[in-house]
């Protein structure tokens, strides 16, 4: 059966901890208030680029806000497309299991139509 380790007493951390700092030579070092920042220097110059970056020259994209402008008909025609893009997908996932789920019914059906006439016999 595992014992737990005897908690060391804080003394000996602290002990242990002011070893290391004299170690490093950090004698006269202080540690940092929450009110300091820490000044980041980039390593290279180059940055990350943030999503609305363009990429590789290409044109930034369009902000929502134009779309706006060009009035209301305009959302409603966006609107319709949607929808109609959403129909056709519909239809086509429709289209596609269709068949799929036909088949699992008429195996279904005939499985039960064979248990009720072995009843019946």
């Amino acid at each position: 059966m595992d014992t737990p380790k005897s908690p060391q007493k804080p003394t000996h951390l602290l002990d242990d901890l002011e070893s290391i700092r004299q170690l490093l030579g950090d004698d006269n070092l202080q540690p940092p208030l929450l009110t300091d920042t820490v000044v980041h220097e980039p390593v290279h110059d180059e940055q990350i680029p943030l999503l609305f970056d363009p990429i590789n020259g290409q044109p930034e994209p369009e902000p929502a806000a134009k779309a706006e402008a060009k009035g209301p008909d305009a959302l409603l025609h966006l609107d319709s497309e949607l929808r109609a893009a959403a129909q056709l997908i519909l239809q086509d996932v429709i289209d596609d299991f269709a068949p799929h789920i036909e088949t699992e019914i008429k195996r279904r059906l005939d499985a039960r139509m064979e248990r009720l006439l072995s009843q019946y016999e």
